[in-house]
């Protein structure tokens, strides 16, 4: 059974709204094929165009009335794959905008944009920005059983969810698609949205991330050890985060004297390129870092679901200097809900100091039973 992206619906309803939508999402993550799906089922007049060919370039460059309708003849839904790959793309699509008031233009990249159409109201007005991730529960949930998710909560943890590799036969077809397509793809991508003088200190940095995913990071311990300036490091980790290998969390604090607000935390969107990274596809049974699996599952699960659910909540963690701590907290519109993450079915203490600093907050702990609960939709819902 086909898996329904979350977006498809969102984006069906937006066909004919006249606006320029832009779809952002790493390399691999289906905005191709979540585009293709929105164009066969479009009944109107459609032209979908590659960024990626040279044809694409030659009839957008010329940005003039007379040869764009020449060509867009009656079209009303304009598909730009990859539309980064064209030279001055935020200029075409400005002229788009501007010229042509029937017009839909959907728009794909595998990094994220910044401003697509500057300086123009009318035109920021009539542009709206999805992002797409890999594959999330919250859709793969509509085609299977509770007793096949379960089944293949270990595989996640370890192969992630990219449509590719949900899709492979075996463990050994998912390795080599991870290995030799899906992260060698991501890191193109890196190279190819800034200049980066050494992309072997870039992988060396992504590894070293790999390593300490659920800890706060240290930029200047991380300088030291690669030795680079610490500038670069940050410009690299906002590098990935711009083409979706990571995103950061910050730490949460409301001037309470112990609190640590000041400290960040990076994860991958998806399991398998962090296992990718450190070449290691082991069992959960045979590897020490299970838990870390399980935390950033969760919390990568906890964005795709907020995104698509149109959850606004901020993310954060929260730790204090006699180290209490809470492994993701979420504040949305005043209120605050803590978490606190557990593999093991280990009985968990939550810390005392967050009840008292915030007593409106709530508190939960998310284990393997109830994390279905907590990335997918139930009573965790704000």
């Amino acid at each position: 059974m086909p898996i329904q992206r979350a977006l498809y619906r969102i984006l069906q309803t937006q066909l004919s709204s006249g606006k320029v939508l832009l779809v952002v999402g790493a390399r691999g993550s289906g905005k191709t094929a979540l585009i293709n799906q929105l164009a066969n089922t479009y009944s109107g007049p459609k032209l979908i165009l590659s960024g990626e060919e040279n044809a694409s370039t030659e009839l957008l460059s010329n940005r003039t009335i007379a040869h764009y309708t020449h060509w867009l003849n009656d079209t009303q839904l304009l598909i730009l794959d990859e539309v980064k790959a064209i030279p001055d793309y935020e200029k075409s699509l400005k002229f788009l905008v501007e010229s042509f008031s029937h017009l839909t233009v959907v728009a794909t990249s595998s990094s994220s944009f910044d401003t697509a159409i500057p300086d123009n109201k009318l035109a920021l007005d009539r542009q709206v920005t999805y992002t797409i991730y890999p594959l999330s529960q919250l859709e793969l949930g509509a085609t299977e059983t509770y007793l096949q998710t379960r089944e293949y909560l270990e595989e996640r943890l370890i192969f992630g969810s990219y449509p590719d590799i949900v899709q492979a036969a075996t463990s050994s077809e998912r390795i080599d698609l991870l290995t030799n397509t899906t992260l060698p793809h991501l890191l193109e991508d890196v190279l190819l949205f800034d200049q980066v003088r050494n992309s072997e200190k870039m992988v060396q940095l992504l590894r070293l991330i790999a390593y300490q995913i659920g800890q706060e990071i240290s930029y200047d311990e991380l300088s030291y050890q690669l030795q680079i300036d610490r500038n670069t490091v940050v410009r690299y980790l906002e590098l990935f985060a711009k083409v979706f290998i990571l995103f950061r969390v910050g730490g949460f604090g409301q001037n309470h004297p112990k609190e640590v607000t000041k400290s960040s935390k990076w994860y991958f969107f998806d399991n398998g390129v962090r296992n990718a990274l450190i070449n290691n596809f082991s069992l959960l049974s045979q590897r020490y870092d299970a838990k870390a699996l399980w935390e950033n599952y969760l919390v990568a699960e906890r964005i795709k679901r907020n995104t698509y659910l149109h959850n606004s909540a901020k993310p954060y963690f929260w730790r204090t200097y006699d180290q209490q701590q809470l492994d993701w907290l979420e504040e949305n519109n005043g209120q605050l809900k803590g978490y606190v993450f557990s593999w093991q079915m280990k009985k968990k203490r939550l810390p005392k100091g967050f009840s008292k600093a915030y007593p409106t907050a709530s508190l939960s702990i998310i284990n393997p039973e109830n994390y279905l609960d907590f990335i997918t939709h139930n009573y965790f819902d704000v």
